[in-house]
């Protein structure tokens, strides 16, 4: 019998749905996650259960739950979909032992994915997937460690009016919603829709929602990733109705893309970069930033500015997120689009993102691409891109040892000063450039990562890393 491979990557388990994502290994991921918590003595907290728009999310939601009440656990589903923001904070408001989420995030229409929230909110840590995956182990072995002497009740819980009555807690909105912003949100047919309009309902501000049906083909894009390419319909709709911002959520909303007045995408490393001058300049927030390694040097410039600390890590918010905690930052981030704030989980909010980028247009008085110059002017200019390589599963291995092993002395013209080799390897070159080579956690992808002063420059340093790497 073929046993199935099942591993947890960047943030979760993904698999295309009826390939490897199949309700027999959606169950044996439950079956680990409960006897985990048996171990652990956590248990009698319960599971949060949450689910986004995907193809039969709900179901395997409660193929998740009905398994997990086997074991004498109890749950908490959600009654609709919602974010994976919203799931990382019911766990807190349940004072749950664990999370799942069914989604696959911002992957293509045919994946979906299993996703572990710490006790605290997070992407669950390391050593607690680690933990996970050795009883999963035992599962696909049929290995039978625990053997439940109860079922347990799975109660069906409100998740939206929690949730967003924690994101009114965290930011006021009424500045935000006393002003005569026109506003388009797209929320990629995910789990964002209706969010940010009921979170700015009753004020002067206009918010016009584009692609708030729920449609788990995400039509007119590759997957529901806000970069910008997929965001042509929300840069249109900015010019089409003379709109100061577009927002854009990912298909499980805990991702943020910007579009500015005159339609033009911001990068996420611009977004970011934006938010932490917001925070440190204007909230005077300088408990620092925990950034990956993908993440700005804008940030470092910023910090040295306003004299704030900067954590790096590895890619994925199961880093940042412990990073966060550990040293009391008030944000964190990665280049994804992923962002996090005190007072809230220390996990990555969309839609928290949006309205904090909202507030920076508010108390600055200036529209995004404003806010963008303002933000080159302190730091200098900066220009960033990011290129996705698919690769066949059976050149993964070769692959893997040619980014170990690259080690060119110069890239673009300019001077390697140093290299971090904790996830892929950062090359730190001359000037405050840089350039990241990594393979993707969640997908057959090598992601190539640039920044530097120019478009030039960058041309240049991407075009000899791929000479580099033979790709």
């Amino acid at each position: 019998m073929h046993r199935p491979n099942i591993q947890f990557g960047t943030d979760g388990w993904r698999a295309i749905i009826a390939e490897d994502f199949t309700f027999a290994n959606v169950r044996s991921c439950a079956e680990a996650v409960a006897r985990n918590l048996i171990a652990s003595g956590r248990s009698r907290n319960g599971l949060v259960v949450g689910f986004d728009t995907r193809y039969g999310s709900a179901r395997f939601a409660k193929a998740v739950a009905d398994v997990v009440n086997g074991y004498g656990i109890a749950t908490y589903t959600f009654d609709v979909p919602a974010p994976t923001p919203a799931c990382s904070f019911a766990v807190v408001d349940h004072e749950a032992a664990n999370g799942v989420m069914i989604t696959a995030s911002h992957n293509p229409p045919e994946w979906n994915g299993f996703k572990v929230k710490s006790a605290a909110g997070g992407s669950a840590p390391p050593e607690e997937v680690a933990n996970i995956e050795i009883h999963l182990a035992d599962v696909l072995d049929g290995k039978s460690s625990y053997a439940g002497t109860h079922v347990a009740q799975g109660q069906v819980f409100d998740v939206i009016t929690p949730y967003i009555e924690q994101l009114h807690r965290v930011i006021d909105v009424s500045p935000i919603k006393s002003q005569s912003l026109k506003v388009v949100v797209d929320a990629m047919h995910g789990s964002g829709a209706g969010i940010l309009p009921k979170m700015l309902e009753g004020g002067a501000i206009e918010v016009t929602e584009i692609r708030s049906d729920h449609n788990p083909n995400f039509p007119g894009m590759d997957q529901p990733e806000p970069i910008k390419h997929n965001l042509i319909p929300l840069s249109e709709a900015v010019r089409e109705l003379g709109a100061d911002v577009g927002i854009a959520l990912d298909g499980d909303a805990d991702r943020v893309g910007i579009v500015d007045e005159n339609g033009d995408y911001l990068t996420t490393l611009e977004v970011f970069s934006l938010l932490t001058d917001h925070f440190m300049g204007r909230r005077k927030e300088t408990g620092g930033v925990a950034c990956t390694i993908t993440m700005s040097s804008m940030v470092d410039k910023l910090s040295a500015i306003y004299n704030a600390p900067v954590y790096r890590t590895s890619v994925g918010f199961k880093y940042v997120g412990p990073t966060m905690i550990d040293n009391r930052c008030s944000m964190g981030g990665e280049e994804s689009g992923g962002y996090a704030f005190k007072g809230h989980v220390p996990e990555r909010d969309g839609s928290l993102s949006g309205l904090l980028f909202l507030e920076a247009m508010v108390m600055s008085g200036k529209k995004p691409s404003e806010l963008l110059s303002d933000l080159h002017t302190l730091v200098g200019p900066h220009t960033f891109r990011r290129i996705d390589v698919p690769y066949e599963e059976s050149q993964r291995a070769n692959l893997a040892k040619i980014v170990a092993e690259a080690s060119p002395s110069t890239l673009g013209g300019l001077v390697l000063e140093s290299d971090d080799r904790r996830d892929g390897v950062r090359f730190n070159l001359s000037g405050g450039s840089w350039a990241v080579v990594r393979m993707s956690g969640t997908e057959p992808l090598l992601r190539i990562y640039a920044e530097t002063p120019d478009d030039a420059t960058l041309a240049g340093v991407l075009s000899d890393l791929r000479s580099v790497l033979s790709v």
